[in-house]
């Protein structure tokens, strides 16, 4: 059986133009997707993780 290489930027864009035409979808609807976070404790870890995820946002 032999590797098979991905790309893994162009699959990361594939589902974010995806999820653009979601988003938009429902802001025409008047709905505003959003994201929530609980942060338990202050793992350095998990606090550079979830800022990551605050910049995508």
């Amino acid at each position: 059986m032999s590797a098979v290489l991905i790309d893994g930027k162009e699959i990361a864009q594939d589902i974010r133009s995806g999820l653009v035409k979601r988003i938009t979808a429902l802001s025409n609807k008047n709905i505003q997707p959003g994201l929530a976070v609980i942060l338990v404790g202050d793992d350095p870890a998990s606090v550079s993780y979830v800022t990551g995820k605050e910049k995508a946002c």
